[in-house]
């Protein structure tokens, strides 16, 4: 589903005013969250945060979903564009071995990153995406897809297996404004039902006072939105209700409009 106006939140371009490589919010979950773990990413635009899930943070399985089948193309050119820019593995000499060392999730460094220079890509081409083998399904690229679906209202083929981890960054707001408060509960026990015991809920729940704005883009959201009696600050109440533990606050990073607060659920 596409639209010229944004209505589900689906802007083109929006990672352009994000951090492009460490995304802010990541770094203010637990450093071994993802490790080895089947995620789920929604609204997940032009898939940017859904790589670095992928490719650094150790996810043995990662579906990023969005209801723009455009953003969802973006997505795939932005999975082998990442490719592109790491360094393939080698074995470095017995004189010249080095430690791995961390890197800013917590996690070894699996190999190096902005190898492949944009000017290269920009003439010829990202390179091609390796064939797939069997024993390299759970590591990226090849632990990466995405899927085209409103998740609301429709299962996709990789919720059968069920998620340890589901994102939901900065898509509240149009979930609630498109299907009302009772849209948005429905929201939050498909996650609910989706995730596997213990698994895990990271949200990002919009402020109240960006509503308005958003209301302007299209006299439905306006018309759902003057009905909204459920504000953010009790989305945790409703997960409670439904199965879930007290919210964990995290943080709230970023600048001007893009600083909000992430949280942290557990399926209980």
């Amino acid at each position: 589903m596409t639209s010229d106006i944004p209505i589900h939140g689906n802007y083109h371009g929006y990672y352009s005013k994000r951090p492009s490589n460490a995304d802010p919010r990541l770094a203010l979950l637990p450093p071994s969250i993802f490790e080895g773990k089947r995620v789920l990413d929604i609204g997940c635009n032009e898939g940017w945060v859904t790589c670095e899930i992928a490719q650094k943070w150790g996810a043995r399985r990662v579906v990023g979903v969005d209801i723009d089948e455009t953003l969802v193309r973006a997505a795939w050119k932005r999975r082998r564009t990442v490719w592109s820019l790491q360094r393939p593995p080698s074995e470095p000499s017995d004189d010249r071995k080095r430690k791995r060392e961390p890197d800013a999730s917590g996690l070894a460094a699996r190999t190096e990153y902005d190898y492949f220079p944009a000017s290269c890509e920009f003439m010829f081409g990202p390179l091609p995406i390796p064939a797939f083998e069997a024993t390299e399904a759970h590591k990226f690229p090849h632990n990466l897809s995405f899927r085209a679906a409103d998740w609301v209202e429709s299962s996709i083929p990789e919720d059968a297996e069920g998620y340890d981890v589901i994102v939901a960054f900065s898509v509240s707001k149009w979930i609630h404004l498109n299907g009302g408060d009772s849209g948005l509960i429905k929201f939050f026990q498909r996650v609910f039902d989706a995730l596997k015991p213990g698994g895990s809920f990271v949200l990002e729940p919009q402020p109240w006072d960006s509503y308005g704005k958003a209301k302007r883009l299209h006299p439905t959201l306006k018309e759902i939105g003057n009905t909204l009696q459920l504000k953010p600050d009790n989305f945790g109440r409703e997960l409670k209700k439904i199965g879930f533990s007290e919210a964990k606050r995290l943080g709230a990073p970023g600048e001007g409009g893009f600083k909000r607060p992430v949280e942290l659920y557990t399926k209980v």
